[in-house]
């Protein structure tokens, strides 16, 4: 994709003017589609090949996974998540200090059990998948299970561009995956590749951006993990100065989780004033044209929906085991004991819509009942949950719920 298609590609209001002609859009509350236009209108639309797509972590807008959408979260309200992300292994070449399935273990799901997995999610209501890992490309059958998920389904890829060739690109854009975000944490090499864990994995990014970019009509952007030290020492901007270079549509931003031992601790955990600004640094470059900043934190504020980690965002680990979000180390069953439907249900029942990320607020709670394992047990898990409590709902729970 030539670095010029990003710019030329960049609309706002035909984005606006879509959502507000969908003819399912007409069907919902008031209230709640205005909301949803507001928090819509901080993005800048772009289209990429056929699709019109706002940022990633939402289906395409003119398409048949954002209509699902549309209808059964926003029209039926249904009761079900519709979001998921799936570990397609574990193994990774590179050894990510602040990686959230470093401590997982098991028996990885077979491709016919993930498979499985993925008609379950699709039919409880999840409109948008991500593939994750460990490196998914490591999965052999990554294009078959593309297929299979993209039918009505938005499928974007996680990759840190490990083993990554042309044809295996352009086979996946083939069978349907719509978006991918390559792992790109510095514009060094030698501050990349030491979050990684290995030498040579900035130029193994960086690669892997320029075979992605030359497809025609994929969606490319990085998946970037800020530290702390790196927020406050405004560093955030340079590193977007640098991705807008490489030609990228988006980067997708999301600071350090507290989701493994090593991150336990309060100096490396971000405070309510280091998400603010990093929300005021994405709303800065999304007023402009070009680049796309997608914060994770913006979408999870309590100024706009939360943390719905559990009841819209689930994650069904390489082993199976199903937690709340890939970030949150708990689990509530495993696939192969018991159904999807069964899990994701009992589940919801605990979980209420947080504020804020249940994980940053809530680490310290795993750390008393880590007997280093992760995640921790189901019965530990509901342990936690009988003794937290997950505070106001978000400003867009309460319009919905009302």
């Amino acid at each position: 994709m030539p670095k010029n298609d990003r710019a030329a590609a960049t609309v706002r209001w035909p984005a606006l003017r879509v959502l507000v002609r969908h003819p399912l859009m007409l069907r919902v509350r008031p209230a709640v589609a205005l909301f949803f236009l507001r928090y819509m209108r901080k993005f800048k639309a772009r289209r990429v090949g056929g699709n019109l797509i706002l940022h990633s972590h939402l289906p395409p807008l003119n398409g048949k996974a954002y209509g699902r959408f549309v209808k059964e979260q926003l029209v039926e309200r249904r009761e079900a998540p519709s979001h998921a992300q799936v570990g397609l292994t574990n193994a990774c070449p590179q050894h990510c200090v602040y990686c959230y399935n470093r401590d997982r273990r098991g028996q990885t799901l077979e491709t016919a059990e993930i498979a499985s997995v993925v008609r379950d999610l699709k039919r409880l209501g999840v409109c948008w998948l991500g593939w994750t890992g460990g490196e998914p490309l490591l999965n052999k059958d990554i294009v078959r299970l593309t297929e299979e998920a993209a039918d009505g389904c938005a499928v974007k890829l996680f990759t840190t561009g490990s083993t990554l060739t042309p044809e295996l690109a352009r086979d996946l854009k083939t069978a349907g995956l719509f978006s991918v975000s390559v792992s790109l944490d510095h514009w060094t090499a030698e501050a990349h590749d030491r979050n990684r864990g290995v030498e040579g994995a900035f130029a193994t990014a960086l690669r892997a951006i320029d075979i992605f970019r030359s497809v025609a009509g994929l969606d490319v952007g990085v998946s970037t993990v800020l530290s702390r030290d790196m927020i406050r020492r405004g560093q955030t901007e340079e590193f977007l100065a640098f991705t807008e270079g490489l030609g990228v549509h988006e980067a997708w931003l999301s600071e350090v989780k507290p989701s493994v031992q090593a991150f336990w601790n309060d100096s490396l955990v971000i405070t309510e004033e280091d998400r603010q600004a990093l929300v005021r640094l994405q709303d800065r470059w999304n007023a402009r044209p070009g680049l796309t900043v997608n914060y994770l934190g913006h979408f999870e504020g309590r100024e706009h929906f939360g943390c719905n980690a559990g009841r819209k965002m689930i994650y069904v680990d390489a082993f199976g085991e199903v937690s709340p979000c890939v970030f949150t180390p708990m689990t509530f069953g495993n696939v192969r004991n018991k159904p999807v439907e069964e899990i994701v249900g009992d589940m919801a029942a605990r979980f209420q819509p947080g504020p804020d990320c249940f994980v940053n607020r809530y680490y310290r709670e795993f750390q008393a009942r880590s007997r280093g394992d992760a995640p921790v047990s189901r019965e530990a898990s509901l342990e936690l949950l009988r003794d937290v409590t997950f505070g106001l709902p978000s400003e867009f729970h309460k319009i919905f719920n009302i």
